[in-house]
């Protein structure tokens, strides 16, 4: 996201807060109850800043100041766009201000606030805000907001909260300490849910001696394997820790949807799900014939099953090599036993040391002959030769 930075009036934001600076002796620490007074206004600890706000003290406190304060720029109308995770970084800056205060309760060193866009367009040009997202942590020495202040590096949210308050530590000093996250059931929902368990626990053990639970069906251990096949090629694990969209806009045409990112360095969900229905595909397909076909007694109907199976596994297969070459420009070709692979790896060894290229050919002969007695073996164990 760009953003015009528009003129501004000459303050130090934030830090220039309060209109009972002006009147204290003191500005320094009445600035500080002013900020404790906002920070205990807000349920997370987080204080919102504004242009209106930051017009009420037009003589702020000089440094140094005895505090710090770290601002996280947003946009709400950017909250759809899922690349950038703005809403998801503002709620783990949110967490990491509200664990700041708990483990740190009389420890007034440094704030947490937040400047929305469209509140504050001159604020994001005084800072010098060109993109988000973006954090940005003023010091007690700064005196210029854009160029004495630092900027948080993307590297250091990229494990979110956790990052967030080593940079923190970092460029204070600070002990942030643990961050407190909430826990995903709340004490009476875990209540209701052992009191449910405690209920269904004799109709539990009744079934388990009767052999009549869900792990006592093959069904389940069926969809089961085929879900962590098709978890596993799909490149879904990837998906979740990098948090991948499942698809991205079009640069060029916004309203157009784009599915399939061509490049090696990154991968979209909706890319990873298709690929990984072609794994599956053939996949439940080797299953089918390896459990079920073998079972079945008609020689033609065998055959006929067996060719569709090759048929719809090469064209499986066919696509994900077409995939495989358009994302990273790498080529995929088959051994073949045909004349002009086997021509290719002659004129291969042929610079080569004739013993070398000796020894390689018996060894591609001696390999082929052991696949043919081993897959004779199996038909004959399964009862098809």
């Amino acid at each position: 996201m760009a953003i015009s930075s528009t003129p501004t009036l000459l303050l130090l934001l934030f830090l220039l807060i309060l209109p009972s600076a002006i009147l204290s002796s003191d500005p320094d620490s009445s600035a500080v109850s002013e900020l404790l007074h906002l920070q205990s206004q807000s349920k997370s600890g987080l204080i919102h800043l504004s242009d209106h706000l930051l017009r009420r003290v037009p003589h702020p406190p000089p440094p140094p100041r005895p505090f710090s304060l770290l601002i996280f720029f947003d946009a709400q109308q950017l909250h759809d766009k899922t690349e950038l995770r703005l809403k998801h970084l503002k709620s783990e800056f949110s967490l990491l201000a509200t664990s700041f205060i708990q483990n740190n309760p009389s420890n007034p060193n440094i704030f947490f606030a937040d400047i929305e866009f469209k509140e504050s367009q001159s604020s994001f040009g005084l800072f010098g805000v060109q993109a988000l997202p973006h954090i940005r942590l003023v010091g007690p020495e700064a005196k210029d907001p854009k160029s004495d202040s630092i900027q948080m590096d993307s590297n250091d949210f990229s494990n979110l909260a956790e990052s967030m308050a080593q940079f923190v530590e970092s460029k204070t000093g600070l002990t942030v300490g643990p961050i407190h996250r909430p826990p995903m059931l709340s004490k009476t929902q875990n209540g209701l849910l052992v009191l449910a368990f405690l209920i269904s626990l004799p109709f539990l053990v009744k079934r388990v001696l009767s052999g009549e639970t869900l792990l006592h069906d093959w069904r389940i251990w069926l969809s089961g394997a085929v879900s962590v096949y098709f978890f596993s090629v799909s490149g879904a694990m990837h998906n979740i820790i990098r948090k991948m969209p499942m698809f991205l806009a079009d640069r060029e045409d916004p309203s157009k949807l784009v599915f399939f990112y061509q490049g090696s360095g990154m991968q979209l969900g909706a890319e990873g799900f298709a690929v990984g229905f072609l794994y599956s595909i053939v996949g439940i397909m080797l299953a089918f014939v390896t459990h079920v076909l073998v079972r079945v007694r008609n020689v033609t109907v065998q055959r006929f099953v067996m060719v569709v199976v090759l048929l719809v596994s090469f064209w499986a297969v066919k696509k994900v090599v077409f995939l495989d070459n358009w994302k990273t420009g790498y080529g995929i070709h088959a051994y073949w036993p045909s004349r002009i692979y086997w021509e290719y790896d002659l004129y291969a060894f042929e610079d080569k040391d004739p013993s070398t290229s000796e020894t390689n050919l018996r060894g591609g002969f001696s390999n082929l002959l052991k696949g043919i007695e081993l897959l004779e073996w199996n038909c004959q164990l399964l009862g098809l030769a």
